[in-house]
């Protein structure tokens, strides 16, 4: 009998980075793949990115919309109540054999708690990774602390996991699924880019993301205030999208609809989907932000990168990537870093740091061979051994 595997998705960067594995287990004979929709996939203020899944001939479990009380400070608190009890009823109605998740978001901490109360194995990709600078970083390791299969995109995180008590024969260092994206994914023609998004692409291009670094939200409107000031005198175009739904994108949001109002230079963009930036970063001349894309899937494709502030300190960094503060003279330089002659040998030179793009097909395997029951769901911890 085929197991069910149900992955829980709240964002585009989740779907973005799964799909190319959705596609591996749906393929497999021995895999059923139920995907659950929440968050950010189901607001329009974000795109409605749920469509890009559907357009992508993936089949909707269930859509389990989070109430949004923006700026109330229990609103995260509420919609992680709110989502687990909607899927403490999926759980009951579909009966998943293993709960797939990609991360560290707070709806991902709400879902493995569910699963836990359950009794329902949970496989967990991109553990035992570090980012100082948020809330996220207790959250994956809550995560990977309920998990029972581990997926680290890179072996230093593998290790990482072990040390944190993890029996070895749980964790797969199988790459990021990112760089499997990559691989896998045809980029848009360009004059078919730029005639969908309506302004010009070419190596003086940035495409911008940034995201409220949740650990330092009395300081959000300074830090977005600097970098729209240091993009202000950017004689280039910029592609900006949406940050995600954390606590401060509102504030965000307002700032770049301001920035790019009568600015033809700017392309502002709820979601670009995850073909679309992933051809922007084809045809651009760098990235700019806090997001985990620049860290993971820009250096794979030689592409420099201006990494700001504390958000993705502790991960793993190439070459390529330029880390400045917060401040817009820091953010000025770094730009003109990223694009200078000097630092295109270097970027020509950086390695992948995060696998060679055969995530899907690996973690495939190891769902097809697990073996359920007794032993996966009984953990020890093995500290010291």
């Amino acid at each position: 009998m085929s197991k069910k595997i149900m992955a829980v998705l709240d964002s585009r960067a989740e779907y973005g980075l799964l799909k190319n594995t959705f596609h591996a287990i749906q393929a497999s004979p021995e895999l059923e793949l139920y995907i659950v929709v929440t968050g950010a996939l189901l607001s329009k203020k974000y795109g409605y990115a749920v469509n890009e899944i559907k357009e992508d001939g993936f089949e909707i479990w269930a859509e389990l919309p989070l109430n949004d009380i923006s700026g109330d400070e229990t609103r995260i608190p509420a919609e992680m109540g709110n989502l687990m009890l909607g899927l403490s009823e999926e759980f009951v109605r579909n009966k998943p054999d293993i709960l797939l998740l990609l991360g560290d978001r707070y709806e991902m901490l709400a879902a493995a708690a569910t699963a836990t109360a359950m009794h329902i194995p949970i496989a967990h990709i991109s553990g035992g990774e570090s980012t100082e600078g948020a809330m996220d970083e207790q959250i994956r390791h809550a995560v990977t602390k309920m998990a029972h299969i581990h997926f680290p995109g890179a072996s230093v995180y593998a290790d990482n996991i072990r040390k944190m008590g993890e029996e070895d024969w749980r964790v797969f260092d199988v790459g990021d699924p990112g760089i499997e994206n990559i691989r896998l994914t045809e980029p848009v023609p360009k004059a078919e880019l730029e005639k969908q998004l309506g302004i010009k692409i070419d190596k003086k291009t940035l495409l911008v993301t940034y995201h409220p670094v949740t650990l330092e939200r009395a300081d959000l409107e300074r830090q977005i205030d600097n970098l729209v000031g240091a993009l202000s005198g950017y004689a280039g175009t910029v592609i900006i999208t949406y940050p995600n739904s954390d606590d401060g994108s509102a504030l965000i949001i307002d700032k770049w609809k301001k920035f790019a109002e009568g600015n033809h230079s700017v392309c502002l963009i709820e979601s670009l989907g995850s073909q679309r930036y992933l051809s922007v970063m084809h045809y651009c001349g760098a990235v700019v932000g806090n997001s985990s894309s620049a860290i993971v899937e820009a250096p794979f494709l030689k592409l420099p990168v201006v990494n700001i502030g504390n958000r993705q300190k502790g991960r793993l960094m190439a070459d390529s990537i330029v880390c400045c503060g917060y401040g817009r003279n820091e953010i000025e330089t770094a730009i003109k870093k990223a694009l200078s002659r000097e630092f295109a040998e270097t970027v020509s030179k950086s390695k992948s740091l995060y696998g060679e793009g055969n995530t899907g097909a690996e973690i495939v395997r190891v769902l097809e061979n697990i073996e359920l029951g007794e032993k996966i769901l009984k953990k020890k911890l093995c500290w010291g051994e």
